[in-house]
């Protein structure tokens, strides 16, 4: 993952916590993590980080990988993010795969060719 271009952040309810119990077990150095608000009624039909996680990438592209995103999700952040961003549902059973990292490689390429 960390051969992949761009900042690589915690968007989990772990927050920091995840630095210290995930974090060895994927091999990953400390990260920084999306500090959630505390109080924020969730937005109908979409997923409760989908609006802070949105304000959270200011303008820029972005990829979330999830295992509670939804269509409605991407349809939300289309509608009110400017830039692009990749919201990829990853199977809650299996975990991050190949296959989900192989996405992110094949979105990124485009991106990083224009930058």
């Amino acid at each position: 993952m960390l051969a992949l271009s761009g900042e690589l952040v915690w968007a989990s309810t772990w927050m920091a916590e995840a630095n210290e119990v995930v974090a060895p077990r994927l091999d990953l150095p400390v990260l920084a993590f999306v500090d959630w608000p505390d109080h924020e009624e969730p937005l109908r039909g979409v997923h409760w980080k989908t609006a802070p996680l949105t304000r959270w990438a200011a303008g820029r592209p972005f990829v979330w990988l999830d295992d509670e995103t939804t269509d409605a999700d991407r349809r939300w952040v289309a509608a009110h993010h400017s830039q692009p961003a990749l919201l990829r549902h990853v199977d809650p059973y299996l975990g991050l795969t190949g296959a989900d990292l192989a996405a992110v490689r094949q979105w990124l390429r485009p991106h990083d060719e224009a930058a």
